[in-house]
């Protein structure tokens, strides 16, 4: 497009959200067309901009992907392979067992064997298991007869039987657990126990015991309860115990049946052992990736030139200035279901992040929640809802719990689900606090719905156990060492205040906000706020590189959901700030300039509580002002 059609198409837009340093009393310029506003020479330019505009009535590009528990996705043929090997003991069930002693049908066996899980809940092994089989017979002569004859109590002869064999199948393997509970998610501490069924179908290669031979060959079909105790949650080794039968064709024990009497249908080895599964591969090689359904929605931008101009007659020598500060999110939250995203939730993102309190939940029937928390019973099953938000700048009634995500440099937000804690702070506050269940695990910080389903690298991240006072002026200094400097020296001349400092000059610097903050910087702001012309805000969201999905396209769904998150923090930031009279109109950028790579921070620390991985779950607002020489 030629450069005067595309200047004449948007300045339109600019002039509208142009303003310039006159006297509040003072009426904008209105312009009957382009051409005259350009033509108008009574105002001197002091700032152009050109950059991305995001249409407030069209909703913004969205990637996201929502993960299902029960779903997972299938790994590639060399994972999620396992070997095994048993020892244990068994009774032959033959046609003369009545004959003897029950002792006198024991056997010792023992099995080795490698395997795969196609999913969760599926797999298959082979198995080799090789053993010997002890009873009892009536023929005096061959069928696998040895040593001297014995008697029953009604006279009739028998002897020991004794046939020595090898069996190797192929049994389908069921995870009970799993199929019934849904995969619990790679380094769970959950299913540490689980329940197997293995039904197959095998060989038995008979080798007879001394001069007697039978069958050679013949069919086995196999039938296993199994239960396996696992003592990690990486679950890379479990003990197993195992119930087990064997099933043959009758003539097992050569026993075919006569003209005056018939075999039995079947015979069979029926025992238990003891033994242990190993898991191979690398780290993770036998977990899978919970199933993903991606989303998105139209986004619409467009390129404008912003334009700021002050009318001759009134100018003033100005500055142009820029302030940034930082806005801190726990981890999977980005308030994109919350307010001022949604205009009529009960929670407010920014409220929370600078006084909620933990998942800003209650349990909706406070009396069962006391039964359940007094007798010592899971509360998961109990139903909860969202507690409404109430605004940082005014005196709180509960005080004696730590509020606000990244305020506090000693008391994290995660709070404790003891009972007496639980119920000293029913009494105080008149409900009793809920953590998040997902159906597998808790949270004990605030997450938006689409990522409740997610699976963490451990347990101990789903609760909040550090706090270094990012989103406070008194983490200002660990802010401008780790996010504002290279090699010790600043990278830009910004002014950097916190978000404690911004949300005070917004809302007042009075009641629980007023102990996070500074009183210089927020007058400050209040000034700019109050004096100064917002040229132009500046945005961009930041999500870590930690991600726990193992499955197809494990790299790209990641980046899929971390952007999301992203972009989903910027835009709250972006719409509590337009809800401000003074920066209403003001045009806005995002990621146009990234101030990171992607909106990605790269981090290597497993756990979601370090200082690196909270400093990487941040917004970056960059506020471009002008304001006249004579304000400090």
């Amino acid at each position: 497009m030629h450069f005067h059609k595309f200047y004449r198409r948007l300045f339109a837009a600019a002039v509208t959200a142009a303003v310039w340093l006159a006297p509040a009393e003072s009426a904008a310029q209105k312009y009957n067309n382009i051409d005259d506003a350009l033509a108008d020479t009574t105002y001197t330019e002091v700032y152009r901009g050109t950059h991305q505009y995001v249409a407030p009535t069209v909703t913004e590009v969205v990637r996201d992907s929502v993960f299902d528990p029960t779903r997972v996705v299938t790994n590639k043929f060399s994972k999620n392979w396992f070997v095994f090997a048993t020892g244990g003991a068994h009774t032959f069930i033959g046609d003369y067992m009545g004959c003897g002693k029950f002792s006198g049908t024991l056997s010792p066996d023992w099995s080795v064997g490698i395997g795969k899980w196609f999913t969760p809940g599926v797999g298959l092994k082979v198995e080799f298991i090789k053993s010997d089989s002890k009873g009892y017979t009536e023929y005096l002569t061959g069928h696998y007869g040895y040593g001297d004859i014995l008697f029953r109590a009604d006279g009739t002869p028998y002897r020991k039987m004794k046939t020595r064999w090898w069996d190797i199948s192929l049994d389908v393997i069921l995870n009970l657990t799993r199929l019934y509970h849904g995969y619990e998610g790679y380094g769970s501490r959950k299913a540490m126990n689980q329940f197997l069924l293995n039904l197959g179908i095998g060989g038995v290669h008979h080798m007879g015991y001394g001069k007697s031979h039978g069958s050679d060959n013949e069919l086995s079909f196999h039938a296993e309860l199994q239960y396996s105790r696992f003592f990690t949650p990486a679950k890379r080794f479990s003990l197993d115990f195992k119930v087990r039968g064997l099933f043959y064709q009758t003539n097992f024990d050569l026993e075919y049946g006569q003209a005056n009497h018939a075999a039995s249908k079947f015979d069979a080895n029926v025992g238990v052992d003891v033994g242990f599964t190993w898991y191979l591969g690398k780290k993770r090689a036998h977990g899978w990736g919970h199933g993903t359904t991606k989303l998105y929605q139209r986004d619409y931008r467009e390129e404008k030139v912003v334009v700021v101009r002050e009318r001759d007659a009134e100018a003033k020598p100005v500055q142009y200035k820029t302030l940034s500060f930082y806005v801190f999110y726990p981890n999977n939250y980005s308030g994109r279901n919350d307010a001022p995203q949604i205009a009529d939730a009960p929670v407010n993102a920014l409220d929370y992040l600078a006084g909620g309190i933990y998942t800003q939940k209650r349990f909706r029937s406070s009396s069962d929640a006391e039964g359940r928390i007094g007798a010592g019973i899971s509360t998961n099953s109990l139903p909860y809802d969202d507690v409404k938000t109430e605004v940082a700048s005014k005196d709180f009634e509960v005080t004696d719990v730590p509020r606000g995500y990244e305020m506090s440099t000693t008391e994290p937000m995660s709070l404790s689900l003891k009972p007496a804690d639980m119920t000293h702070f029913a009494l105080e506050s008149g409900y009793y606090y809920a953590p998040i269940w997902d159906g597998k695990h808790q949270w004990h910080y605030r997450i938006d719905d689409a990522t409740k389903g997610q699976q963490l690298i451990s347990d101990a991240n789903y609760k909040e156990t550090n706090t270094f006072g990012l989103n406070a002026h008194a983490g200002l200094p660990i802010v401008i060492e780790r996010m504002e400097s290279k090699d010790g020296k600043p990278v830009n001349n910004d002014e950097i205040v916190s978000f404690a400092d911004v949300y005070a000059a917004l809302n007042g610097n009075t009641g629980y906000i007023k102990q996070y903050t500074d009183a210089a910087t927020v007058a400050r702001i209040k000034d700019i706020l109050d004096n100064g012309t917002i040229a132009l805000i500046q945005f961009e969201g930041l999500a870590t590189s930690q991600d726990n999905y193992t499955g197809e396209n494990a790299e790209q769904i990641g980046k899929d959901r971390n952007n999301a998150l992203s972009e989903n923090r910027a835009r709250t930031v972006l719409t509590w700030l337009q809800k401000h009279p003074n920066m209403a109109e003001v045009h806005h950028l995002t990621s146009n300039e990234p101030f990171f790579a992607n909106g990605i921070k790269p981090v290597n620390d497993p756990s979601t509580r370090g200082l690196d991985a909270k400093l990487g779950r941040s917004v970056k607002v960059k506020i471009h002002y002008l304001i006249p020489e004579n304000n400090k």
